[in-house]
């Protein structure tokens, strides 16, 4: 795909008084002069109209473990095709994809494909979905959109992993063609996201509760613990308990260890033992499926039974050690739902990572 061919028409801005074109897809509302690029990069305003100008361009695709993203009780053990494309609507000093989410450089965006593209080789590649994830996908609505309803044609879920940074309007349309989500909480702070996300609190969880309360979108969240940031017990407990009253007890939590990268190399990895905590504090407040991410716990990657506490789904990282689900999604001993979208035994893909070229598939 060519340059020009990855320009397309931009959904949701409008004119100012002063001429300049204002983005309304997310919080950050950026005003535009001809010729000046969002801070996410890749919307920009080329004379008269906001443009998306990445569309059908991806920084690379591969098959992954759906458990990667992470989602624990989306189709377990099934395989996902992942891909993103550059730029990001945040400024994490954390940021663990920069290479792709900071990038300025067109040149990252090496192979493309069309949503047909996408969607036919997805099911050929024997993928139970497709994943917008390593930047956010927000910023690439019109793309992912298109990707999703070709998908949908197809059988294929999809999947937003998204920091849930986006207005009212497009949440709306966004959240229409997807299937599940892994929304990243980042904190439970305006000062955490102020300062280090350059962002707001409050749009995400306003996402959070629009997911839970206006759609059947399947999602789970994920809080990057960051020594000395994020991780006292008091924000953890005011954390866990927000979720338990607005979102209720089924939304699955993962609480993952940060490792020193792109502007925040001071910081310590994050040791096991705040993960453990927090995840003992969850299940104190009532959470029912709280998960430790990139450590190995089995104890903590594991999907315990709500009723009679069996392990419905042992996990060793992305791979499953144990499996005590009927089809259905409930549990073999005592016959209790476990929440999440099952359907048929748990896949096989394991902890592997295969990357794809879809020129194979064009």
């Amino acid at each position: 795909m060519n340059t020009a061919a990855s320009v397309v028409p931009a959904r949701y801005w409008h004119r100012l008084e002063d001429d300049r074109l204002q983005c309304d897809l997310c919080p950050r509302f950026c005003k535009l002069r001809d010729g000046q690029q969002g801070l996410c990069f890749v919307r920009a305003r080329q004379g008269e109209q906001m443009v998306l100008t990445t569309y059908g361009r991806s920084s690379g695709f591969c098959v992954d473990p759906i458990e990667k993203k992470p989602l624990n009780h989306f189709l377990p053990g099934s395989s996902v095709l992942s891909f993103g494309t550059a730029g990001c609507n945040l400024a994490c000093k954390f940021c663990q994809n920069w290479d792709m989410s900071k990038s300025r450089e067109m040149d990252t965006l090496a192979d493309s494909a069309a949503p047909e593209t996408l969607a036919r080789a997805a099911r050929e590649l024997g993928c139970r979905s497709v994943a917008f994830t390593y930047n956010d996908p927000v910023i690439f609505l019109e793309y992912a959109v298109d990707v999703a309803q070709a998908c949908r044609e197809q059988g294929i879920k999809s999947v937003a992993v998204t920091a849930g940074y986006i207005c009212e309007e497009p949440r709306v349309e966004f959240y229409q063609h997807m299937d599940a989500a892994n929304v990243d909480l980042k904190a439970f702070t305006e000062r955490f996201y102020h300062k280090i996300t350059g962002g707001h609190l409050a749009p995400v969880l306003d996402t959070l509760k629009y997911l839970k309360h206006e759609t059947h979108v399947w999602f789970e969240i994920t809080t990057l613990l960051i020594p000395g940031e994020n991780d006292s017990e008091q924000e953890i407990e005011e954390m866990t308990q927000w979720i338990l009253t607005e979102l209720g007890p089924d939304v699955p939590l993962h609480f993952t260890a940060f490792h020193p990268d792109w502007k925040m190399m001071d910081k310590p990895q994050t040791p096991a033992s705040t993960l453990t905590r927090a995840r003992d504090i969850a299940v104190k407040n009532g959470i029912h499926y709280a998960y430790t991410g990139n450590v190995h716990d089995s104890a903590g990657g594991s999907t315990y039974c709500t009723q009679c506490g069996e392990r419905l789904m042992g996990r060793d990282w992305y791979v499953l050690t144990g499996w005590q689900l009927t089809d259905d999604g409930h549990c073999k001993t005592c016959g209790h739902p476990c929440a999440g979208v099952f359907d048929g035994p748990a896949g096989q893909w394991g902890a592997r990572r295969m990357v794809v070229q879809l020129r194979d598939y064009a």
